[in-house]
């Protein structure tokens, strides 16, 4: 504390705290705490393969199945004729050793309904491989 005497308008003593080490201390400790601070790096670990790596698998087998707007279904661009053929299709696929990728690519205007039914049929099968495919412009 720094004590020093009034002025003579004012003849008691003015007490001031000294902030000015206060403030240095505190400036010195912000700035260890900022270089203590570990640097947040925003990597991504990846595991490239080696000169030893297997050979690529062949592509996968990809079908088409669309679902038109009146409520059909295109199987590779033949329309099928109602459900239980849908389902005879999916049924042969999943008793396949690899099963096939199933891209269902539904018509913008086509019901929920329709595709709703498509992809349980799929998963009531067993199918693993389903995807389904947007229609909308990117």
């Amino acid at each position: 504390m720094h004590i020093r005497a009034g002025t003579e308008s004012d003849p008691d003593p003015i007490v001031d705290i000294n902030t000015t080490p206060l403030v240095d201390v505190l400036l010195v400790l912000l700035v260890m705490l900022i270089i203590t601070i570990p640097i947040q790096l925003h990597a991504v670990d990846v595991e490239m393969p080696g000169k030893n790596a297997p050979p690529p698998q062949a592509p996968p087998v990809v079908v088409q199945l669309e679902v038109q707007p009146a409520g059909r279904y295109a199987w590779n661009g033949e329309v099928l004729a109602d459900r239980a053929a849908l389902e005879a299709k999916l049924r042969d696929v999943a008793q396949q050793p690899e099963q096939p990728e199933i891209h269902l690519q539904p018509h913008p205007q086509s019901k929920y309904d329709s595709v709703a039914a498509a992809l349980s049929s799929a998963q009531r099968l067993g199918l693993q491989k389903i995807g389904v495919v947007s229609t909308a412009p990117r």
